[in-house]
């Protein structure tokens, strides 16, 4: 069989589809076989979910914090040599860490100093030996400015997210949609999505789903090619906010590949997670106004009315997805807060992370205290878990502890946090909350967990342990200890003796009654219930959802039925791109 060498397509300012040989020995016979790029270009634009965005800080923080880099938050460069010290660091050194007004997403910039902004910085970024694409391939050796494929996947804004997450999948996507047919036959790789009925990644049945055909795939992708990029966000400010930013990127990259030479109209937007609400914001008037750009959108596990878990998480710290067999996302979950302080004086000042509370929309009944398996009181009532829950202030089952909030003693013009200052946070999550309420885009997919193997929390339990005979103060006892993962101690208050229990007693002494949030018990994917993604499902505005099992939720885009299903969508999305050039 004859090797060739294969070249790539260079783009070039008014002249896009040019392909440049190289020099070679006498002795090398191999052809040059070159691939002329089509004229259309799809873009496809991955936002990731909350965490999954490398942050770099400022300056001024860097130096306070007395750090050798800028970096704020990079989950790849951790690992067994340096866990240990990011996994520790004080409630106050994250909170001046991880500070929405000192940070900005980490962006590759290969002019500026390499381990700043350039190849060193980037270096999370490597391509699988098996990995092939027409348009990311090193540039021939004798090429002006050449640049590796590597180089020119960190420019599309790879090594901006979460890789040893994210980037599996990203490599797939750019692999798949640039490689579906050879010779005219359909490459084999594409039979898991080609002639496969739907139902076989759980397509519901309410929106029944077409089985794709070869000669659909094949009229989406003649001509036209799909260039993948990853558009990390500040996940601590509000998602509105990066919404804005994310709409002048898009518009940024289109107009770069029309100049190009090239005509690109739209784009197709893959999220995960929070990045889900980023998407929606992306397409709301208020905010991205970028409807007209956006062809349609692909969510992957959105907590699309929020999820009580982003409570737990504030009074108990994250879950150790190392527990649950998942070693790489473990790492992050140490260094975001494996005990409630932690996570509280970060996410208590994060406007976007207090977005992913469950809103109104979520409905009543979410928080429950009982007592012996009976229920003492559950909120909201009314459905408004804003003034219900969040914002109520000094009981032992709040959502936030005062003391937990502002650790650095910031002062308040420097960004400090108070009670006061978060309420003013969960005032604009609500307004936002409302206003993407109903936005979905009229051409969406979804796919999420629904597994019973896979609970979630879909309300938030706190129950008071047997000791306590008489619960009827419950309201009322303050805290006197708190393990800080979900026990807290109290006992009954007395307004003459304040802090002693006047019962139970066990030899003459008050023995202590605890409260306990109670393993979460509803299907989902360990992260976001059914009962918050199946909003979507409800809101009759799909044009599919995949309701799947089998897969944790910071793991979704690394298994195979949602990838397929992802795949599925991304081309039923295309079929309705409009193209000037024939």
């Amino acid at each position: 069989m004859t090797t060739e060498h294969f070249l790539p397509a260079q783009q070039h300012p008014g002249a896009a589809r040019k392909a440049e040989g190289f020099v070679t020995p006498i002795q090398d016979k191999k052809p040059q076989c070159a691939r002329m790029l089509p004229k259309r270009v799809l873009p496809i634009i991955f936002l990731p979910g909350i965490m999954g965005s490398n942050l770099c800080m400022s300056a001024a923080r860097q130096k306070q914090l007395g750090k050798s880099d800028n970096i704020s938050w990079r989950p790849d460069v951790l690992g067994p040599t340096n866990i240990t010290g990011a996994a520790t660091e004080t409630p106050a050194e994250r909170q001046l860490r991880l500070d929405p007004l000192q940070t900005t997403v980490d962006i590759y910039d290969p002019s500026g100093l390499a381990d700043v902004s350039g190849d060193g910085r980037n270096d999370n970024v490597e391509l699988d030996s098996n990995f092939r694409s027409p348009l990311l391939t090193d540039d021939p050796q004798t090429a002006k400015n050449r640049r590796t494929a590597v180089q020119k996947a960190r420019a599309r804004g790879w090594g901006e997210v979460f890789f040893k997450s994210y980037g599996e999948f990203l490599q797939h996507l750019e692999t798949r949609l640039n490689n579906t047919f050879f010779q005219g036959k359909i490459r084999q790789e594409w039979r898991d999505v080609v002639d496969v009925d739907p139902n076989r990644w759980s397509s519901d049945p309410s929106l029944p789903q077409k089985t794709l055909t070869e000669e659909e795939l094949k009229k989406i992708s003649t001509g036209c090619w799909f260039a993948v990029y990853a558009f990390g966000y500040n996940w601590l400010q509000s998602n509105g906010e990066s919404a804005r930013i994310i709409a002048k990127r898009i518009a940024r990259a289109i107009d770069d590949l029309n100049q190009s030479g090239y005509e690109c109209n739209q784009v197709i937007i893959v999220t995960h997670s929070m990045g889900g609400l980023v998407g929606r914001a992306l397409v709301h008037p208020k905010f991205g106004n970028l409807q007209e750009k956006v062809l349609g959108i692909v969510h992957g596990v959105m907590p699309s009315i929020g999820a009580p878990a982003a409570y737990k998480r504030m009074r108990a710290g994250f879950e150790d997805p190392g527990m649950m067999g998942n070693p790489v996302e473990s790492i992050g979950a140490k260094v975001a807060g494996n005990y409630g302080d932690e996570v509280t004086a970060v996410l208590a000042n994060s406007p976007g992370a207090l977005q992913l509370l469950p809103s109104e929309s979520y409905g009543n009944g979410w928080l429950r205290v009982t007592h012996n398996g009976r229920e003492l009181e559950s909120w909201p009532k009314h459905g408004d878990p804003y003034s219900e829950i969040y914002k109520v202030k000094g009981k032992w089952y709040s959502l936030f502890l005062e003391e937990w909030i502002n650790p650095s003693d910031l002062p308040a013009d420097k960004g400090g946090g108070t009670f006061e200052k978060t309420c003013l946070h969960l005032d604009n999550a609500q307004a936002f909350h409302k206003m993407i309420s109903n936005t979905f885009h009229s051409n969406s997919y979804a796919h999420y967990g629904a597994d019973r193997g896979r609970q979630s929390f879909a309300e938030v339990i706190w129950a008071i342990d047997k000791n306590c005979a008489d619960p009827s103060d419950w309201k009322d006892w303050p805290i006197i200890s708190d393990n800080k993962q979900g026990t807290v101690q109290l006992v009954r208050w007395d307004p003459v003796i304040p802090n002693k229990a006047l019962y139970p007693f066990v030899n003459g002494i008050p023995k202590s009654i605890h409260a306990t949030i109670l393993p979460p018990s509803a299907p989902g994917d360990q992260t976001v219930p059914a009962r918050s993604a199946d909003h979507q499902l409800k809101s009759g505005m799909f044009k599919g959802v995949f309701r799947q099992t089998g897969y944790e939720h910071q793991s979704s885009y690394k298994d195979p039925r949602a990838i397929a299903s992802t795949l599925y969508s991304i081309v039923r999305i295309a079929q309705n791109a409009k193209w000037k050039c024939k």
